[in-house]
């Protein structure tokens, strides 16, 4: 399975959940917070199916993408975790330049705050990323998932029964 923006974006949640994830644990299908997201989403911006493309790059889909201003559009629906966020569209940044598209931009965005982060792509990002997809290969290649984290994040993860269930 390749490295993709899930997994940017886990490494830098969990390390026992992206281990989870990218071995087919899947427990995001029956979480109310994954489908709270998924209906911000769709809901929040109806126009954007019509006015951007949706790019799908080796490992990766960007739902909305303006090829005009080369800039991803990620539409997240709380904060909580906006490193993580950050680091999720970095990657896709990263792919976006390496197929060719120079200068691609970035653009957070959370409707229920009503707030937007750009995300701007430096030189000195690709090196921080391409250590990313290192730590995350070595986290995936373990024998065993990393242990709980035990932390505050845990008690709204999808995974949380499955780690703190005995």
């Amino acid at each position: 399975m390749p490295i993709t923006p899930t997994h940017i974006n886990y490494y830098h949640v969990c390390h026992r959940k992206l281990w989870l994830f990218h071995h087919g644990v899947r427990m995001e299908g029956g979480s109310e917070q994954v489908y709270e997201g998924k209906l911000t989403g769709e809901l929040s911006y109806p126009e954007r199916a019509a006015k951007y493309t949706e790019l799908e790059l080796p490992g990766a889909k960007i739902d909305y993408y303006d090829p005009a201003s080369r800039t991803v559009h990620e539409v997240k629906h709380s904060n909580k975790v906006e490193k993580a966020h950050i680091a999720q569209v970095k990657y896709y940044l990263y792919l976006l330049e390496r197929a060719g598209i120079p200068e691609p931009k970035g653009l957070l965005e959370y409707p229920r705050l009503k707030k937007r982060e750009a995300v701007i792509w430096k030189k000195d990002d690709r090196a921080q990323v391409e250590q990313w997809v290192d730590k995350v290969e070595a986290i995936v290649a373990l024998d065993t998932p990393p242990e709980v984290i035990n932390h505050r994040i845990c008690k709204s993860c999808s995974y949380y029964d499955f780690c703190y269930t005995e």
